[in-house]
């Protein structure tokens, strides 16, 4: 797998789980200290965010870490 599919996989999981979990792009980005158009690019999977970044949206999203990952669904 490609970094640029990885990253759109990514994306879209995270956007998926936020939807899932009843919160905005902007209620979820204020909550991880970001503004809304990094977690828009996040999530169209235009950059590659740190571990930190994943760790504060999982903690957010109440799920592991790992289900950010989680493609298969």
């Amino acid at each position: 797998m490609t970094k640029e599919v990885f990253q759109k996989k990514l994306g879209k999981n995270i956007s998926r789980l936020r939807e899932k979990a009843g919160l905005s792009q902007t209620e979820l980005a204020l909550r991880c200290d970001k503004d809304r158009q990094s977690l828009n690019r996040l999530e169209k999977g235009r950059i590659n965010p740190s571990a930190y970044y994943l760790s504060q949206l999982a903690e957010e999203l109440d799920i592991p870490l790992k289900e950010l990952f989680n493609f298969e669904d």
